[in-house]
């Protein structure tokens, strides 16, 4: 091994080394897969723009020309606009949160995430200004006060209670996904509390189609806005209820071993039944539910750290919670219950052929499954605190024989000079010349994703070939 910095980095390139996992003594490297290009993505979000210049059409066409000649007529036009944009809006985003398996596959679970996080928001204003916009233009056009409008709706129109009961979950969703207060929140507050964002559909419902000036009318407008919600309520029951439930009756899988591979991280084995058919690439996640007391009722996001081999799955985790530290003590033949996978943050999904890949500590079990589908000729840069914190490193060297792949193992803490010069431009410029004209995959800490994001536009990688690991939804 030679160092390329006296604290900061050991490179090995095909080293003798070989694994043995204590699961398989001649590990058989999968094929590459083949690229899969944008089209879903694009078609997709061709899709959502025309359903919401669609979502308007009933307010342009069902408006007669001069009628908004009075401010109160604007301001409440301005309402029932923002009302179709938020009442489609939320439509999109339960779609996006149904996992149908078609939308997992076109788009990826990052992408569904950041578009759901981002239409999250536009929802949010959408809501808030037709609640604002209402109140006002009604309280002008019968000369009340705003508050006094309030008690007319709440008391005197049906479903109307309903609605603003969605508003004020809605709310509370919004402000509990806030960076800052979501990592303050325990993960399963925070995902029990996302959970309930389900109900502002079903409260949202009624007042709708009882008092919205374009729906209440029967006709092919309201047929359609009907039609549209049952198509999302069977997406919603499809990729949350009948397909994990296939799934799980195909695969039937369960706790093969727990093996320790630090003293704060574990690797779980899991053998089940057709798993040659199985169709994964490394890199994806599933969500994993282990059907054992203390468990069961919780799933969480982890990514496969091996590829696929038709023998056996595996999740390395580490434990920073007390659901992982239960899952130290899982017993073999524990059942499991998986939804998956899910995710972009593939080989399939390059751009370039060749690639450089970023993890820091957990964050290589991805990109560990990764290197065993890449092209020849990739380079790693794995970031530790210290060598103890470094993961399947024995692995690592074995795939960077057979894959000709450069690692260069980073060791110190983000203030120590040496990783500070190799993850600026200029280092990472010098570790990897070609760094611009790669994909390169990123996942570890945010601060460490941050961090690399702004070297690498710095050293001229553009946007569309830097893949990041995200896995909630």
């Amino acid at each position: 091994m030679t160092h390329s910095h006296t604290h900061a980095a050991g490179r090995r390139t095909g080293t003798t080394s070989s694994w043995h996992g204590g699961r398989s003594a001649e590990p058989v490297l999968p094929q590459i897969p083949a690229r899969r290009g944008p089209g879903g993505r694009r078609l997709l979000a061709a899709l959502l723009l025309v359903g919401l210049l669609a979502s308007v059409l009933p307010w342009w066409l069902g408006t007669p020309a001069g009628s908004l000649r009075t401010t109160a007529a604007t301001v409440t036009a301005a309402g029932r606009i923002t009302g179709l944009i938020a009442g489609y809006l939320l439509l999109v985003q339960v779609l996006m949160m149904s996992r149908l398996p078609v939308l997992e596959r076109w788009i990826g679970g990052e992408q569904l995430g950041r578009w759901h996080r981002d239409i999250g928001a536009t929802l949010l204003v959408a809501v808030l200004s037709h609640l604002s916009l209402i109140l006002v233009g009604y309280a002008d056009l019968r000369n009340h006060s705003v508050l006094a409008e309030v008690g007319t709706l709440l008391g005197g129109y049906e479903d109307m209670l309903s609605a603003f009961v969605a508003t004020g979950i809605m709310l509370v969703v919004g402000f509990s996904s806030v960076r800052a207060i979501r990592r303050a929140l325990p993960y399963e507050a925070w995902h029990l509390l996302h959970r309930s964002s389900y109900l502002v559909l079903l409260l949202g419902y009624g007042h709708q189609f009882t008092h919205g000036a374009q729906l209440y009318k029967p006709g092919p407008v309201r047929t359609g806005w009907i039609a549209l919600y049952l198509l999302v309520v069977a997406a919603l029951l499809w990729g949350r209820v009948i397909a994990p439930l296939a799934f799980n009756l195909r695969y039937r899988l369960r706790v093969a071993d727990v093996v320790a591979e630090s003293p704060d991280t574990i690797s779980i084995y899991l053998t089940g039944e057709r798993l040659g058919r199985l169709e994964m690439l490394g890199g994806q996640y599933f969500r994993w539910r282990f059907l054992t007391p203390g468990c069961w009722w919780q799933s969480h996001p982890f990514s496969v750290s091996a590829a696929a081999n038709g023998r056996w799955l595996r999740l390395t985790v580490k434990v920073v919670g007390r659901h992982t530290a239960d899952l130290r003590d899982l017993d073999p033949g524990t059942r499991v219950w998986a939804h998956g996978p899910s995710g972009t943050f593939t080989a399939a999904h390059r751009v370039r052929e060749r690639a450089l890949l970023i993890a820091g500590g957990s964050g290589i079990t991805p990109i560990r499954a990764m290197l065993e589908e890449l092209p020849p000729g990739a380079a790693l840069i794995y970031r530790a605190r210290t060598p103890a914190d470094v993961l399947l490193s024995r692995e690592l060297d074995w795939l960077a024989q057979e894959r000709d792949t450069s690692i260069w193992y980073v060791i110190g803490s983000r203030d120590d000079p040496g990783p500070r010069q190799l993850m600026s431009p200029d280092g990472l410029r010098q570790l990897v010349p070609d760094v611009a004209r790669r994909d390169v995959y990123l996942c570890g800490p945010s601060g460490l994703v941050e961090q690399s994001v702004r070297a690498l536009r710095r050293a001229g990688v553009p946007r569309r070939q830097i893949h990041l690991a995200t896995f909630e939804l």
